[in-house]
């Protein structure tokens, strides 16, 4: 057998870097946003519900929907992108949503159907990652849809609080947080419904991203 026709030695294939330790994921720029974000959540929760503190719960979740923003960024900017950080970021928004949606039931700011509707969805959702785990599958990919009811939502949450009381900032800000809700929950919904289809899919042997 010449030199040409000879198996490559399996020295010759490159080997897939080993993933970082969580602890080093952990202290990547990214990931300490996302941490400092989920650490937010039990603050604004008591700034809003104990002393009432509106104006300092209002930049807790400024900073929230900011830093939401900018861990992407920096995770594509900095080339670390990790799967800690793939599972932290939507924990801090899925918190920041529900938290935020229980703290507004009891204050009165928004009606009991909506927070019962976007709940419900987020249980659903959670059944179905169950469901996909059960048979094998990764989670699926967040969808376009999903990533715009999130960011209406995270927009739609500040301006609620802002509107609160009669001053001409509020009435002036009032249509456009009612927008941002009204198209939040909507593609919220919407969202989830799509994850259900795609569970469908995979659970009855459909095309979907299989763990391999």
């Amino acid at each position: 057998m010449t030199e040409s026709a000879r198996p490559r030695e399996h020295a010759d294939v490159p080997q897939a870097a080993p993933e970082p330790s969580l602890a080093r994921q952990a202290l990547t720029l990214p990931n300490i946003l996302s941490i400092l974000r989920l650490a937010g959540v039990p603050v604004f929760l008591w700034l809003l519900l104990g002393p009432e503190e509106d104006g300092w719960a209002l930049l807790v979740l400024v900073f929230g929907a900011l830093t939401d923003w900018l861990d992407g960024k920096l995770a594509r900017w900095l080339d670390q992108t990790s799967r800690l950080g793939q599972l932290l970021d939507p924990a801090a928004d899925r918190l920041y949503i529900v938290a935020t949606l229980v703290a507004f039931l009891v204050r009165d700011i928004i009606p009991w159907w909506f927070v019962a509707a976007l709940v419900a969805r987020e249980l659903i959702v959670g059944v179905a990652l169950v469901i996909l785990r059960r048979n094998g599958f990764a989670p699926p990919e967040v969808t376009y849809v999903g990533k715009g009811a999130t960011f209406c939502l995270m927009y739609a949450l500040p301006l609620l609080l802002l509107i609160q009381g009669d001053s001409l900032t509020a009435e002036i800000l009032r249509p456009i947080a009612y927008a941002f809700t009204i198209w939040g929950g909507l593609l919220y919904l919407w969202s989830g419904a799509l994850y259900v289809v795609q569970t469908v899919k995979a659970v009855s042997g459909r095309p979907l991203a299989h763990r391999g």
